[in-house]
């Protein structure tokens, strides 16, 4: 796999490891992907469908051109727990 998606993927298993389906729960992180999806935590989730983008991207002819930027995308889910940069609104 390339190099762009390693930050999100690496992010996605710290995530999966320290959640509760893992911990508590004792399942493998790899069934807690495929298995029980809805019982993780909102920044699991965030990461996964994050991941799943980079590696559609990966294939996107349209963002090979423009970079894909998986790495920007881990570090603002892991500081904001969103993957979106957009403001809250209150």
């Amino acid at each position: 796999m390339s190099m762009y998606c390693e930050p999100l993927l690496a992010a996605l298993k710290e995530c999966l490891l320290q959640s509760d389906c893992v911990v508590k729960q004792g399942h493998l992180p790899s069934e807690c992907l495929r298995d029980h999806t809805k019982e993780l935590p909102e920044q699991c989730q965030s990461l996964r469908q994050a991941a799943f983008e980079c590696k559609r991207g990966m294939l996107d002819m349209r963002k090979r051109f423009r970079s894909n930027n998986a790495g920007a995308v881990a570090q603002r889910i892991k500081e904001t727990g969103k993957p979106d940069s957009e403001p809250e609104s209150s």
